[in-house]
């Protein structure tokens, strides 16, 4: 009984106050245990090595698209997709110098491209240099008194650094859609999303053939992204993102179908679908 009375233990890309973070606390609130890690590999590491319970890792953002290093975890992980986030990002360029004495910027290269156009405008020539995450960029401003970050108004606060402006990414509208992963399956909801990939036989029209199940039995794709096997030359994985739950009678045919035509598949998970909050 202590063992079910103990909190969740969540992994994050952090450190405290990443995007990442704040998005993991929207989704298991301010009573579980939060562990911060380097990289979106090492969130993957701490779930499978049941050191933590879930893990949070971005997959894409509305305006700059997938997170491929999320992606290619899944080739070699058998963690389960349990559910997903979706977090509004408003970015702010934190910084002990004023606007015209800053000299380098740091932040994650997604953040990065997110402002391409306001950095272009407002610190034209200035040095730009990617870092693992954009908390982590905020820890460079403590010894760099030159440099400036892009990060939440959080983590400002938290490492006590001034914004000196807000709301700097080019696209207000501008989301990034997190997926919590599990060892657990998740039970149908009545709206669910399934996540899958698989690969393909090499012979013409191979990618038509491949997703005439899901138009057969009226599926709809959200989401296919393709990304390199990184086993031979030319080879792909598909990721597809669908409407509804692994179990339900139409989506089970689909599956079925799919892997008497492909080479490889590997149902990732389905979960709860979640609305922009």
């Amino acid at each position: 009984s202590r063992s079910l009375q103990k909190p969740l233990s969540v992994a994050y890309l952090g450190p405290e106050a990443t995007f990442t973070h704040q998005a993991a606390i929207q989704r298991f609130g301010a009573s579980a245990i939060y562990l911060p890690v380097r990289s979106i590999e090492a969130v993957f590491r701490e779930v499978e090595g049941e050191r933590a319970n879930f893990g949070v890792v971005p997959i894409e953002n509305s305006t700059e698209g997938v997170e491929t290093h999320t992606l290619d975890m899944f080739m070699e992980s058998e963690l389960l997709i349990c559910d997903e986030i979706i977090l509004r990002i408003v970015h702010s360029l934190l910084s002990f110098s004023s606007l015209k004495d800053i000299k380098r910027v740091y932040s994650h290269s997604q953040a990065l491209a997110q402002c391409r156009g306001w950095l272009e405008e407002n610190l034209p020539g200035v040095e730009i240099k990617a870092v693992y995450s954009t908390a982590g960029a905020v820890e460079k401003t403590l010894s760099d008194r030159e440099a400036a970050a892009i990060a939440s108004h959080l983590a400002g606060e938290i490492y006590h650094v001034p914004v000196v402006a807000k709301g700097i990414e080019d696209k207000s509208f501008n989301f990034t859609r997190f997926l919590v992963i599990g060892r657990e399956e998740r039970a149908y909801t009545g709206k669910d999303k399934t996540s899958l990939m698989f690969a393909l036989k090499d012979e013409i029209g191979a990618l038509f053939h491949t997703l005439e199940p899901f138009w057969k039995f009226r599926i709809n794709l959200t989401k296919i992204e393709s990304r390199p096997s990184r086993r031979k030359a030319w080879e792909y994985y598909f990721f597809v993102d669908l409407e509804g739950h692994k179990e339900e009678k139409n989506v089970r045919k689909a599956i079925e179908e799919l892997e008497k035509r492909v080479t490889f598949l590997k149902v990732l998970g389905s979960y709860p679908r979640r609305e922009r909050e």
